[in-house]
Formats: C-alpha cells, structure tokens, sequence
C-alpha cells in the first residue's frame, strides 16, 4: 500500500499572510497617524522650512526736487543677481561657465567667489542691473541663482548739483551731501511676505503679507534748479578763462535765507560711482577756508561805525600810501590821502582800515564779527562744515588786529561769507543759510538797520566806475558788493602769485534779494584781482537770476535813459515808415 501524499497547509499560509498584511497595515495607520496629527506641526514646519521663505520688499528712497518741483534725485528700479553657493556647486556646477559668460565675469573669479562663500547661504553675484538683463540670467534655470528686486539712485542734474545733492552708496544708504544730511527723512522702511518656492528656489506663489513697505518721504529742497544750471555753467567758463585750480558760487535769496545754488569746480557726476575721488566730491563751498582779504572791510567799517567814532563821512588820512605795523609795511595801490570811510570802501584802502581799526576796542571788533556768523558753523546742517578761524581778541598783538581789519588772519567758507553779506542785506537780520524751501528760519538782530542800510549805500559805491569791481555792475540794477584779492599761505608764510580772488554782492540794493560769493582760486593769468576775475562772473551769475526770478529793475537813472533812447528810435523809425501806425 502506498503512503498518503502530506498535503500543504493553504488555510494556515493565508493566516500568515493575512496577519502580515494586518501588522503592516496597523503599522502604516499608526505612522500615517504620527506624522499627520501627532507630529503635524513638526513636519509643517520642516515643510515650510524648505519653501517658505521670507522675502523682504524693498521701499524706495525718496525723491528730491528742487524748488519748483523738479527731479534732482530719483530711485529707479533694479534688479540683482544673486545665489545660494552650496546649490550652485552641487547641483548646477557643471553650468558655471554658461552662467559666467551670462553675467560678464570670468569663470575663474566666479567658482572662487563660490567656494570662498560655500558655507554662507547669499552671495552677490551682480548688483544693480536692468530687469530685462536679470530675467535673461534667470530663465536659464541654473539651480541655485536667484533674482532680487532693488532701487538705485539717480541724478537727473549730474555734476551741476552733485555737490549739493551728493550721493548714495550701492545700498542706497547716503554718503555725502544732503544724501547724508536727510538720510532718516529720505530712506524708507522695507516691507516683507512669506512666499512658496519649488526646490530650485524659484518662487511658485506669494503666501502672506507680513508688512507693507514704507516708501521714503520727498524732500522739496530750496535750490532753484534754473539758477544752479546758470552759476554752474559761468564759474566752469571762468575757471577756464583764468586757468585756474578751483572755484566756488553761492546765492542765498536774503528774505528767507535759502540757498538758491551753489556751485564747485571741479566736479564729478555722482551717476559714476567708480569715478568719484575724495578731492572732488568734497563740497568746497561748505569745507574749504581761505581768508577773505578786502571782503571784510564791509564788517571793519560796520564796526567802526557802530563804535560811535565814525560815520560815513569821517575822513581818515592815508597818506603816503603805506603804513608800518611793526615790522610789516602794508600798502594801498596808490595813494589815497585824506579820504572819507566811504571811499575806503569804494577805492579798498588796506590803510583806512587799518587806521579805523586802531580806534576800535579789540573786544568790540570781534564782537561784532563774531556776531556776523564768522568763527562759528552757519546752522545749514550741512555735513562736514567747516566753522572757519576767528582767533580770540584776547591773543591778538596790533599786527593782528590790523591785518584782520583788511581779510587776514581770520578764514571763511564761502557759505559763512555768503551769509554775513546776507545779513547786512536783510537790515542786520540774521537767517542760518537753508537748503529746505519754506521751513521755518527765524531771524536774530546782529546790526542796528540804519547801520546796516549805510554799509550798503557804501558798497554801492565799489560796482560804479569809481570802484575796484565795476564789472560786478547789472545793466538796470542798483549792485553793491565788495572784491578782494587774498594771497595763498603755504609752507614759510605767503605764496608768490598765488591768489584767490573773491567777490561779494547784492542786488538790487533799493530792495536787496539776492546776495552772492564767487571764490576763484590760483587764477593763472595776467588778471587776479577780484575786480576782474571773479566779478564778472557775479554780474552774470546774478543778472541771469533777477530776470528769471522777475525781479524788477530798480535803478530810475538808467531806465530813464534806456526809455529816453527808446523814444528816439522809436520816432526814427517812424519817420522812416518803418513802423505802422495802429
């Protein structure tokens, strides 16, 4: 009999393997129930930490205008380039070369950048360039590169107002001038979102809104873009006539205290950032000294005649023409004799005011300069201004005392001048020079304003053809104002044939409203006197500027005779039948 075949067990196999697929099943319940309850909030986070980013939004700068709403400084947008160094390596190292040629660079510098940065989550890879530019980098997908939005600044003006209007770095951050000085009112504050982002980076869907951008506040400066233009295209003429090394303009409108321009040469446009060197960017007008030489006797005689001891007819003796002061001789071009205090004004007598100032009370004089902003910064809130050099009354010798009474041994920006002259042309009111249009200014009394008026009447005198600066005159305006011719100190005392030549003025006098400083230095040719370098320059910068602010001709004598010879013409013509009678 054979044996009985042993037969497989089915039912007790399909138990196994139903018992296998139950534990696998719970087991898969029990995981799919850790990580989507108990650890949800877990893995949520893991999650968005590889896909939600916060991405800040830029705020723009904001923009400066000049005086009648012009754009002297805007933010345009730009985009940067940027990238994660560990994902451009690993994943998109073999398309470095392809990115290199993209971006302009050499492949070289561009790993190195990488590799020195690989541990770091950013790096730069081109900053402020156009959009269209950046979206041509970035469609090319390699991994790991990223585009970024950003402003940059930009100067419609260029070197004209670079001075005044300076600059910003590549953060948008300012670096100099009023850049600098409203960097709080101008920058904005950045805003933020969450976004979505694929595994490449690249952004798939805006997520939330975490804060708005605040846009930086516009900023209405008191320059007036016309008048800038204007001095800035007449000094640059002048600096090249003369050959000379640098200059200065500044116009301040005398009621308010405004700066309506102020120019420097040489310049530099702050739209090239790679070409600006710390020589040029300085504004000259507000950091560099120089003494004043014959600009100051305006103040030497308001304070002799504040003194009680002159006015404006008290003769002064200058005879011969020199006068020692220890062991200096100092000398007028000519000699003048006995003459009046104005006409030490009018024909500059380095003697008259020397001999004016010996009748002073030291402490008195310097009161009175001190009083007129010199010595001290002029409250423009201009960065980097200089304060100048007023020495203390109580350490100065006669020679001192003298040599300041004819613009020596003190120093002054052109701003401080400006200012000063301002003042006797505001009826001895004080305004702190303003680069704001409209703010609040107020005004304190330096001089009694008869005083100040008489000062005024005396540099009349100087632009008619008895003066030293006639070329400083303006057909149809009463123009008063001073020259001065300064020699430049060096190593061992005074340089031979180095001058700075200076003119300071208003106009119009019956009504003054504008006051202006020209500052030339190392003037090279035959002319240097302030006469004739530097005020031809103020005619025209300050002529130009009554007929664009329409100021109104004050000066009846040459109306009068400009109607009488248009009367004459007029009937000429007529006789002529030139004209049609209506």
């Amino acid at each position: 009999m054979k044996p009985r075949t042993r037969q497989p067990n089915y039912r007790l196999r399909l138990q196994v393997i139903a018992m296998i697929l139950v534990l696998a099943t719970t087991g898969l319940i029990g995981k799919a129930l850790a990580v989507q309850v108990l650890g949800k909030d877990f893995y949520q986070r893991q999650g968005d930490a590889r896909h939600l980013r916060n991405v800040t939004i830029p705020a723009y700068r904001g923009m400066i205008t000049d005086r009648n709403g012009e754009p002297l400084a805007v933010s345009t947008p730009v985009a940067s380039l940027w990238a994660e160094p560990r994902e451009v390596l690993e994943e998109g190292r073999q398309r470095i070369p392809e990115l290199a040629q993209a971006l302009g660079i050499g492949e070289e510098p561009l790993m190195q950048r990488l590799v020195q940065r690989q541990d770091k989550e950013f790096v730069y890879l081109k900053r402020h360039i156009s959009p269209d530019e950046a979206a041509e980098v970035n469609d090319l997908g390699v991994p790991g590169v990223h585009v970024q939005r950003e402003f940059r600044r930009y100067y419609p003006a260029g070197e004209a107002l670079a001075h005044v209007i300076g600059f910003t770095d590549i953060d948008d951050h300012g670096q100099e001038g009023l850049e600098l000085a409203f960097e709080d009112w101008l920058t904005g504050k950045a805003g933020s979102k969450r976004v979505l982002q694929d595994r490449r980076g690249h952004r798939v869907e805006d997520v939330d809104l975490i804060q708005t951008a605040q846009p930086g506040k516009d900023l209405t400066l008191s320059i007036d873009r016309r008048i800038q233009y204007l001095a800035y295209r007449e000094l640059k003429a002048a600096i090249a006539e003369h050959g000379a090394s640098s200059g200065s303009v500044v116009v301040i409108d005398v009621p308010t205290g405004e700066v309506l321009a102020m120019v420097n040469q040489p310049s530099y446009n702050p739209n090239q950032r790679d070409r600006q060197r710390g020589g040029t960017v300085r504004n000259r007008a507000v950091t560099d000294v120089f003494e004043p030489g014959s600009t100051i006797k305006a103040f030497t005689v308001a304070a002799a005649l504040e003194s009680g001891k002159f006015n404006a007819q008290t003769i002064v003796e200058t005879s011969p023409g020199r006068i020692d002061i220890g062991t200096y001789t100092v000398r007028d071009v000519r000699n003048f004799g006995a003459i009046d205090v104005t006409t030490i004004i009018t024909k500059s007598s380095n003697v008259g005011a020397i001999k004016m100032a010996r009748e002073l009370d030291s402490e008195a004089f310097y009161d009175v300069l001190r009083r007129f902003g010199f010595g001290a910064i002029t409250g423009s809130g201009f960065p980097g201004e200089s304060p100048g050099v007023l020495p203390d009354y109580r350490r100065w010798r006669e020679v001192e005392k003298a040599a300041l009474s004819y613009g020596y041994g003190l120093s002054v920006t052109p701003l401080q001048l400006a200012s000063a002259y301002a003042t006797l042309a505001n009826g001895g009111r004080m305004r702190a020079p303003t680069f704001v249009k409209g703010g609040a200014n107020p005004e304190a009394s330096v001089i009694d304003p008869a005083l100040a008026n008489t000062v005024l009447d005396m540099l009349e005198t100087v632009t008619t053809p008895a003066g030293t600066a006639r070329l400083a005159a303006i057909p149809y305006y009463r123009v008063g104002g001073k020259s001065g011719t300064s020699r430049k100190a060096g190593v061992g005392g005074y340089q031979d044939k180095r001058y700075i030549s200076l003119f300071a003025g208003v106009a119009p006098i019956s009504a003054p409203r504008l006051v202006c400083v020209v500052v030339i230095n190392d003037p090279s040719g035959a002319a240097y006197y302030g006469g004739l370098v530097s005020a031809p320059v103020f005619g025209r910068v300050v002529g130009g500027a009554l007929r664009l602010m329409d100021i109104p001709p004050d000066n009846e004598l040459l109306l009068a005779d400009a109607r009488s010879r248009a009367e004459e013409e007029e009937a000429a013509a007529e006789a002529v039948g030139e004209l049609t009678p209506p």
